[in-house]
């Protein structure tokens, strides 16, 4: 591929959230066209208190199951970290990637701050980033291609684009997961080379616990926007679920960030014509505030506190160093720049 082809392909890519996240945008609006801002407020406040804690349990437990994420990708690699420091990484990371977009690449930068400091290899924490990838589409893709059996038919059929859609991501999540099987099933213990890293194949029984983890991740985030929503629309979980990972899987591909509009326009097209959208789409928003903001305010201020207590830390350091070895020379200070001109006349 030239040069020129390369850097097309990336404009695609980029501008491609921008469109998506139009067309989500003109979606939303032409379902909400009948309702009111106060409409919206007044079904986000009508959710019941119980339903919003037992949504922050699901939040918790969801990222829990992302810091597992890393902890297995620490495995992969063969390096070994504090428990508290792949927990601290893995949510954070996630807290970041979530809201931002680009998983790769605001989630691993800042696990590339938190793990080189903790002396892990530039080169190992590329593979961790893959393996985790991988990770989380095995557990989503497996569960969009059962949510594909449970989603009744009449869903989309409101939407021959929606359908057309629904059917590419089934092939596509198959697809993945039966290559990915057969690859580790046939190539266990081999290893392959992309660029200067050497990735190692992971085994079966490696990929089984990947798509476990990945469901676990994706049903814990589900139950927090089902418990908002339950109030308002009878739905059986299992077609609950399996909407919620089509639309999600949807909102990753469309490089939107944290696939916001995209994510919500799919929830409202599928829903039947008799249901208040106004109320779904204030349930869409604590779903938003509870699994996207309040996680990244808590991690965050955990990072905050780490990054005070480490600079302090180093402080104390210096200074006991100093205390202990005084007989240590000074740097000499260097001329000023008027001396240095003296000298050298």
């Amino acid at each position: 591929m030239s040069v020129k082809a390369k850097r097309f392909f990336k404009k695609l890519i980029s501008y491609a959230g921008i469109f998506f996240f139009i067309v989500a945008a003109g979606m939303l609006y032409w379902q909400l066209r009948n309702y009111s801002l106060m409409d919206i407020a007044r079904a986000f406040w009508h959710i019941p208190f119980m339903n919003l804690v037992l949504a922050c349990v699901a939040c918790l437990f969801g990222y829990l199951a992302l810091s597992l994420y890393d902890y297995l990708a620490l495995d992969y690699v063969g390096r070994k970290v504090t428990w508290w420091k792949w927990m601290l990484a893995g949510m954070l990371g996630f807290a970041i990637s979530n809201n931002a977009g680009h998983a790769v690449v605001s989630g691993g930068a800042i696990r590339y701050r938190l793990y080189t400091r903790w002396r892990v290899p530039a080169s190992d924490i590329v593979k961790m980033l893959m393996f985790s990838g991988f990770t989380f589409f095995l557990g989503y893709a497996a569960i969009a291609v059962i949510g594909y059996f449970l989603v009744p038919d009449d869903m989309f059929a409101n939407s021959v684009g929606m359908s057309f859609g629904i059917n590419g991501l089934f092939i596509v999540c198959l697809s993945v997961i039966l290559a990915y099987y057969a690859t580790a099933t046939m190539l266990s213990g081999k290893s392959i080379r992309i660029g200067q890293i050497k990735f190692h194949i992971p085994t079966f029984g490696e990929a089984i616990i990947q798509t476990i983890l990945g469901i676990a991740d994706a049903v814990c985030a589900g139950l927090v926007l089902y418990f908002c929503i339950s109030p308002f629309i009878d739905m059986p979980f299992g077609v609950f679920i399996g909407l919620y990972v089509i639309a999600n899987v949807a909102g990753v591909f469309s490089q939107v960030p944290g696939g916001i509009g995209v994510f919500e326009s799919i929830f409202m097209v599928a829903l039947p014509e008799g249901v208040d959208k106004a109320s779904i789409f204030g349930a869409l928003l604590a779903y938003r505030i509870i699994y996207y903001v309040l996680p990244l305010i808590g991690v965050g201020g955990l990072f905050f506190i780490y990054e005070r207590w480490l600079r302090a830390r180093m402080k104390r350091w210096i200074e006991e160093a100093k205390q202990k070895m005084p007989h240590l020379p000074t740097l000499p200070s260097l001329p000023h720049r008027k001396h240095k001109e003296k000298i050298q006349k």
